[in-house]
């Protein structure tokens, strides 16, 4: 027997019908009792809801904050609240994937910012294909996308197109801020598309032709007031591509841009060496006096390049706070700095006053380069976090860098994160190391000395660590063992302020566990563990519940994935006991393919 619908569901469908319609909204709407309206809003389509709240009535009360309208504003504000919980709930059903990625309050902005993607994503494949040869604007929508947003109920009461790429253009590109942009995409046609927009941040993609980097520099031309951050990813940098950008972004009577976050990433420069590309682009980034992020990945870029961005910036004083040069091949690049084994090689007065970030990941730095990085690191006197991960530093190269440790711990702002991963370390150099990090006033509150060869032996330092002010350790892919996990566990003797811990790919067995009950009880602070392939068999898991049990922590997530036990139905039941927030702590391995190698397997 068919369910009788209630008054207030045929109420909700009634509205919903009028407001996709095409007609105005009827005011009286907005007087509908409380329990109504709320009831109305979460049944509406994102194109009803967007409706609904652009026509509500007395939309500027805010702006002019009288105290007479007090009571209509509080009115306004419960229902703005309102609208912004519906539109979450509709972005959480679309792109669920995206959820923990929000950080803007205007959601409705985001919903359909995020739409307006999907549609220009689904546009460039169309674009791409050879056969292709009209104009962007025409390339129609899938009805999928236009179901989502109740454009296919609308359809059925208008004669106009709503599924062309140009109508969702016009009707949403003034919620647009944050833009990712294909070649295909960085044509003429796509700046008049666009051109409601005021655009924030664009990624661009595989710009390759001439063609492409005229359509973009117009883009960036009509968003150069409003553009703070750009990215290049996978594009060939030219000569005119670097000059066009340049001239695109910087105001014609100052020569100054607004740019605050630059990244070219997994791209090349058509010429290798420090030519007028190099030197143009470099003056550019240093006449942006709002510039605070310059990044360089995997680019290409040789020592000759990072050389003379370095010394732009210093020249300059840039007032960077972060700047990555991580996946090239720059050795050497800092030797003409130390030629004179002086401080005054630098110049006087220049450094990097607000360089709060500096990663050198995966560079091709050896040994004799972290004695010409530690005089560099002296002129930049504010920096907090250091990686030089991925670069065949050895023991050796380490040693460099403990007395600039030691300096760094007694300035004002002291290196609060230092990352040495893959570093070609021994047991003996980071012994040495952890040591020296003991005995500072304030030493780093983050490290990483993951995937080093360290073996057991290590262990007994790193207990003595653990009970110092680290926050956040990686030590993951180490060579710990069962009885490196065992030592750890019985140094354990008083209260700890670990708040994040990295123990995976240690082959620690059963150990893993023991070490994991104790830690929580001795880290009341800890919110993330990773211990993953570690080779735990099953029998691990009920120690480490029954320490979930008797734990009164933070503890938010705790990794255990790629052990040796495959996902059992029993699991259901302790991923729904030990939860935070409403989400599982435990994440837990699940059935994996017989091929799939543990940690250590060839």
């Amino acid at each position: 027997m068919m369910k009788v619908p209630s008054l207030i569901t045929l109420a909700a469908e009634a509205l919903k019908r009028e407001l996709l319609s095409g007609n105005d909204v009827r005011p009286d709407i907005y007087e509908l009792p409380s329990e109504l309206f709320d009831t109305l809003l979460t049944r509406l389509p994102p194109l009803a809801l967007q409706k609904l709240q652009t026509k509500m009535p007395f939309k500027d009360w805010d702006d002019y904050g009288s105290s007479n309208d007090s009571l209509e504003n509080g009115r306004k504000r419960r229902r703005d609240e309102k609208f912004n919980a519906v539109w979450k709930t509709l972005f959480k059903m679309r792109w669920p994937q995206l959820v923990d990625q929000i950080q803007t309050v205007d959601l409705q902005q985001l919903y359909w910012e995020t739409h307006l993607q999907s549609c220009l994503e689904e546009a460039a494949e169309l674009a791409l294909l050879p056969s292709f040869n009209g104009l962007i604007g025409d390339i129609k929508i899938s009805d999928t996308l236009l179901k989502y947003v109740g454009y296919e109920q609308q359809m059925n009461h208008s004669a106009r197109d709503y599924s062309k790429l140009s109508h969702h253009c016009q009707q949403f590109g003034h919620y647009a801020r944050c833009l990712r942009l294909p070649n295909v995409l960085c044509v003429a046609e796509t700046c008049h598309l666009l051109r409601n927009s005021k655009l924030q941040s664009l990624v661009i993609w595989w710009i390759r032709s001439e063609e492409h980097v005229q359509g973009l520099c117009k883009l960036l031309t009509q968003n150069s007031e409003t553009l703070t951050s750009l990215e290049f990813l996978h594009c060939k940098l030219s000569a005119s591509f670097v000059e066009g950008v340049c001239s695109s972004l910087c105001s014609k009577r100052m020569q100054m841009h607004k740019i605050q976050h630059f990244s070219i990433n997994t791209s090349s420069f058509c010429e290798s060496s420090p030519s007028s590309l190099v030197l143009k682009l470099v003056s550019f980034l240093s006449s942006g006096r709002s510039l605070c992020t310059l990044k360089f990945r995997n680019s290409h870029l040789n020592r000759d390049f990072g050389r003379t961005v370095f010394s732009g910036l210093l020249e300059a004083s840039s007032c960077l706070s972060t700047l990555e040069l991580s996946g090239n091949n720059i050795a050497g690049w800092l030797a003409k700095y130390n030629s004179s084994g002086s401080l005054s090689a630098f110049g006087e007065g220049q450094s990097l006053e607000s360089l709060r970030s500096l990663n050198l990941r995966g560079n091709n730095l050896r040994k004799a380069d972290t004695k010409d990085l530690r005089f560099a690191l002296l002129h930049m006197p504010k920096l907090e976090s250091l990686d030089i991960s991925d670069n065949p530093i050895e023991d050796d190269g380490i040693r460099s860098l403990i007395p600039y440790l030691k300096f760094a711990s007694e300035r004002h702002n002291p290196l609060a994160k230092l990352y040495l991963e893959n570093c070609e370390l021994s047991s003996d150099g980071v012994i040495q190391l952890l040591d020296t990090l003991l005995t500072l006033r304030r030493p780093p509150t983050s490290l990483s000395i993951a995937d080093n060869d360290l073996g057991s032996q290590v262990a007994a330092t790193l207990r003595n660590f653990l009970g110092s002010s680290i926050q956040v350790l990686n030590i993951g892919a180490i060579g710990l063992g069962s009885s490196g996990f065992r030592e750890l566990k019985e140094g354990i003797k008083k209260e700890l302020k670990l708040v994040n811990i990295n123990i995976s790919k240690n082959r620690g067995g059963v150990e893993t566990a023991n070490f994991l009950s104790k830690l929580m009880t001795w880290a009341p602070e800890l919110v993330e563990v990773d211990a993953t392939y570690n080779l735990m068999p099953l029998e691990s898991l009920t120690i480490i519940c029954s320490a979930l049990k008797v734990a009164k922590g933070h503890l938010k997530c705790l990794d255990l994935t790629g052990n040796n036990w495959e996902y059992q139905p029993s699991h259901i039941s302790m991923l729904s006991e030990f939860q935070r927030n409403g989400r599982p702590i435990l994440i837990l391995p699940s059935s994996l393919p017989s091929d799939v190698p543990y940690d250590g397997d060839p």
